[in-house]
């Protein structure tokens, strides 16, 4: 459930059929060009910096060939290192997708973006990302598939077949079968990543693909980057500010991380995310005007859905596609529906289903949320990419003995989804391949203003690590998103899109510790 979801929205309308309360969830047509802030230069930082290191001079010196893909946009491969330890070894292609700037006249360059995950693939969102006209009209979007993801090298560690048994599974085992089963299927994805990849499992992690993306900027041609990034792509961007501060241009980091946090306690904040965020829904439902299906009080609701998510676990639901929806499968389905407020229309929709003994929406939003398709395949690998890139930066696990002594701190931080992230704390073991690289402490000395969006009831990426974000960079400037949903920009606060949109396209830094 660590998972960061991107263009959900899309997905959802594709499965659930596009009825009227579907339409709020596309992403915002393109409008006609101009207005909005007066595009400014991006400064230059001086003349093109030498790559880092000799040996790399000839990935820093390609030039990317552009050719036609779909839409009008273009498309190239990049070449980078497999290995930066071995330069002179292995190279991998990366992906890079360019939406050109609506209005070329006043195009300012390079708008890099990544949408999270990890294991997104970044072309996608370049394409289906909700960007506002300002950042369209003024900047070629650029997108690139991290290393092991999407078209860039993409890992692989189950079967599709597998894959839907993984994610079927029950994520809170009771009895000493359902452990069995547990710890083979958590077994099978860990072994499974090196024999079915190879080498590229090893060298997928954060600190690897932020390289790339210097290299990126030195074929893009800038001397400076410009970047936006949600989510993980918040931790992305902060890798890459503190490995090469001086290329750091504006700067925008939506829905941060805290890359202080212990995985233990990064995974319990979580769980309270999540738990706020359905309280959030729970509240709302029950201040309806036609009041609350699911319940007359806040506590109502939430028992209800935990006693629901219960019968499943125990008894799986029958869905319209022949397949059953699992307790794994609901934990899911309900957490998608977290990521927006505009997607509890659809929670209401599949709790009320389920509630009358039909699994189908529930399973077809935890489809949405793996990104497996109708025919039984996925349309990516962002499922065994997440997995692969976070135990490569942090390897972190604990015994499966030891997973009942956090039940007390999980059940306190969320009743309902408590013990499903506890048992998370297991997930990297038995994974054995190890990164080479580093991790850094991240504070980006001498980097320029960083602008770092926090939203105060953020499932995925809780408001609190914005705040220890912000401050950990030297240059960090926090705006605060009063709201519901995960990330802030383009959520339907002006606020918000104006600070993001005035830096990227004016260079105009909100004050720290804007309140939106």
């Amino acid at each position: 459930m660590k998972r960061l979801s991107v263009a959900v929205a899309l997905v959802l309308i594709v499965v659930l059929g596009a009825g009227s309360a579907l339409l709020a969830l596309r992403p915002s047509a393109p409008s006609a060009s101009g207005g909005g802030p007066t595009p400014v230069p991006l400064a230059t930082g001086g003349p093109a910096a030498p790559a880092p290191d000799p040996a790399l001079a000839s990935y820093y010196s390609q030039t990317l060939q552009w050719s036609d893909c779909d839409n009008g946009d273009q498309c190239a491969q990049l070449t980078v290192p497999l290995d930066y330890a071995r330069p002179a070894g292995r190279t991998i292609e990366l992906h890079v997708l360019k939406v050109p700037a609506a209005d070329p006249g006043s195009r300012l360059g390079s708008l890099v973006v990544n949408p999270g995950g990890p294991g997104e693939p970044g072309t996608s969102y370049a394409v289906q990302g909700d960007f506002g006209q300002p950042l369209r009209d003024h900047f070629d979007i650029v997108g690139f598939d991290p290393r092991g993801t999407g078209s860039s090298s993409p890992v692989d560690c189950l079967s599709d077949s597998a894959l839907d048994t993984y994610l079927a599974e029950d994520p809170d085992p009771t009895t000493p079968a359902e452990l069995a089963t547990f710890e083979a299927e958590q077994r099978a994805i860990a072994s499974g990543c090196p024999q079915l990849s190879g080498a590229i499992a090893g060298h997928v992690s954060t600190v690897e693909s932020a390289r790339d993306m210097d290299i990126l900027r030195a074929a893009l041609g800038d001397t400076r980057m410009t970047y936006l990034g949600a989510s993980y792509g918040t931790k992305l961007g902060a890798t890459y500010a503190q490995l090469f501060p001086r290329r750091v241009g504006r700067f925008v980091l939506d829905g941060a991380l805290d890359l202080t946090l212990s995985n233990r306690d990064q995974t319990l904040q979580q769980a309270a995310g999540f738990q706020k965020a359905l309280e959030s829904y729970a509240a709302n439902c029950v201040a309806a005007d036609i009041g609350c299906f699911l319940g007359k009080t806040v506590p109502d609701v939430l028992t209800t859905i935990s006693d629901l998510v219960a019968r499943i676990t125990a008894k799986p639901l029958p869905a319209q596609d022949g397949r059953v929806l699992t307790g794994g499968n609901a934990f899911s389905g309900i957490a998608v529906t977290l990521y927006s407020r505009s997607y509890w229309v659809l929670l209401s929709s599949a709790l009320r289903s389920a509630l009358g003994g039909d699994g189908s929406l529930l399973l077809r939003l935890a489809d949405a949320y793996t990104a497996r398709n109708s025919d039984g395949t996925y349309a990516n690998n962002s499922m065994e990419a997440f997995y692969d890139i976070s135990c490569l930066d942090d390897p972190t696990s604990i015994p499966f003995s030891q997973v009942p002594s956090q039940f007390p701190a999980f059940d306190q931080a969320s009743p309902l989804f408590g013990r499903v992230f506890a048992w998370g704390l297991t997930s990297c073991r038995g994974f054995t391949p190890r990164s080479d690289q580093p991790v850094p402490t991240v504070h980006a000395k001498g980097a320029a203003p960083i602008v770092v969006i926090g939203t105060t009831r953020d499932p995925a990426t809780p408001f609190q690590w914005a705040v220890a974000m912000a401050h950990q960079l030297d240059s960090g400037v926090l705006v605060r998103r009063n709201g519901d949903g995960h990330t802030g920009y383009r959520t339907g606060n002006a606020c918000v899109d104006n600070a993001v949109e005035s830096y990227l396209v004016s260079g105009i830094v909100p004050k720290n510790r804007t309140s939106c």
